[in-house]
């Protein structure tokens, strides 16, 4: 991508009505775009971003025997009835909507009930189980306030995941197969240090206790109990001495911290099979309902988390395997030489499919690294008539302090 063709530009200052660190930073660089509170459209580097946390979330649940499909947000109100979650007294966070008949839709919050009308004509038998169906999807919550940004929203995008299993066993088996992709999920984006499993309430899915997953940081919503050294935690929520018991957590060295929710996961029992009568035969030939778990993970959340969480004083600082780009090439002044190697560099990167921004714009260099700090690629790249003479490009990374000149072939083949 040439910068030049790049519809969007860096902005000084974010809306005045935005308060939250990641959506002030991402607007002003040309990520996203607010439409309203809540409310956020994904700009061309947003949506790579965004692409990028899809392919790492994708690789995971398909790791693990998850088949990826696409469901309706339309929604019929007689499923949600069957599981008493159509009332806004059961459930008060449902955007609804009319057809010209006069019939009222939900626009999906969650697919636990969907998923498992869908299952109706597919499952009957032991054989067809167990079975693990995921999604990427837009989510609609009518939050009473919208607020942090990405980080809580009206609108958002998230890999909702649901399994199907004949036994109490199986089903153990596989939701701690999914706390462990969490886990990998949470290394992959960079914050695996970071994130931890807590225990926590089960709200209208079910009674039981639920895994999240909190990233710590002083933005977040949520307080949680955390002990370091066994990586765990439990919500303040559900926090009691019975709790840290249970749960093997050492009372001494559990600290109260902030933390922000970037991923859960429900065991759900029979709930939803049996209130929408989803059965199958057993072995013996005998009827049951299969044992539900669901998974979720926000994915323009944990790109906001990322933003809040991985920013300095002057932008965003993206890990490599997120970035929208993996170069950040800039040409630095209009001498024909200058022009024509950054142009032989751009070509070189894009024929070995390198990721690569390059800033050919006609403005100050002042400006273009005043941009490139804000947009927060990786890797920078500096082609001038300093770096030439001195034997090559000028590299540096986001958040070093040095740069060093390194031969134009040695660059290419670096990031080839």
């Amino acid at each position: 991508m040439k910068q030049s063709h790049l519809f969007t530009k860096t902005r000084k200052h974010a809306p005045s009505d935005e308060v939250s660190k990641n959506a002030q930073l991402l607007i002003r660089a040309g990520f996203i775009h607010k439409e309203m509170a809540g409310v956020y459209a994904f700009l061309p580097l947003g949506l790579r971003v965004i692409e990028k946390i899809k392919s790492i979330v994708r690789e995971e649940m398909n790791a693990i025997g998850g088949q990826e499909i696409e469901m309706t947000v339309l929604q019929d109100s007689g499923l949600w009835e069957k599981t008493d979650r159509w009332s806004d007294k059961k459930v008060d966070n449902w955007f609804k909507t009319k057809l010209s008949s006069g019939a009222e839709l939900g626009l999906g919050f969650t697919h636990e009930e969907p998923v498992t009308n869908m299952l109706l004509d597919i499952i009957s038998s032991y054989r067809d189980l167990p079975l693990f169906v995921y999604q990427f999807q837009s989510k609609f919550r009518n939050e009473l306030r919208a607020k942090s940004g990405l980080m809580r929203g009206r609108e958002f995008l998230m890999k909702d995941m649901y399994s199907f299993s004949r036994t109490e066993e199986e089903f153990e088996l596989f939701y701690e197969k999914c706390a462990d992709a969490y886990v990998k999920v949470f290394e992959k984006v960079g914050l695996g240090d970071i994130t931890f499993r807590t225990k926590a309430d089960g709200g209208s899915f079910t009674k039981k206790f639920t895994d999240e997953f909190q990233t710590l940081s002083e933005a977040g919503e949520d307080t949680i109990y955390l002990d370091r050294t066994k990586k765990l935690a439990i919500n303040k929520e559900v926090f009691s001495e019975e709790a840290v018991i249970s749960e093997g957590l050492n009372p001494d060295t559990i600290e109260e911290v902030k933390a922000i929710e970037v991923g859960n996961i429900f065991p759900l029992e029979t709930k939803f099979s049996e209130g929408l009568n989803l059965k199958f035969t057993d072995e013996n030939g005998e009827s049951r309902f299969p044992i539900m778990g669901s998974y979720g993970i926000g994915i323009s959340r944990l790109m906001a988390v990322v933003a809040e969480i991985m920013s300095d004083e002057a932008g965003l600082v993206w890990p490599e395997s997120i970035a929208p780009f993996k170069v950040h090439l800039i040409q630095v002044g209009d001498d024909e030489v200058v022009k024509a190697e950054a142009e032989k560099i751009y070509s070189s990167l894009l024929k070995s499919k390198v990721e690569v921004l390059f800033d050919d714009r006609d403005i100050s260099p002042g400006q273009k690294f005043g941009d490139s700090d804000l947009i927060g690629i990786p890797n920078r790249a500096v082609v001038s008539t300093r770096s030439l003479e001195a034997g090559g490009v000028e590299v540096k990374g986001r958040t070093s302090d040095k740069s060093v000149i390194i031969s134009v072939e040695e660059f290419i083949n670096t990031y080839a």
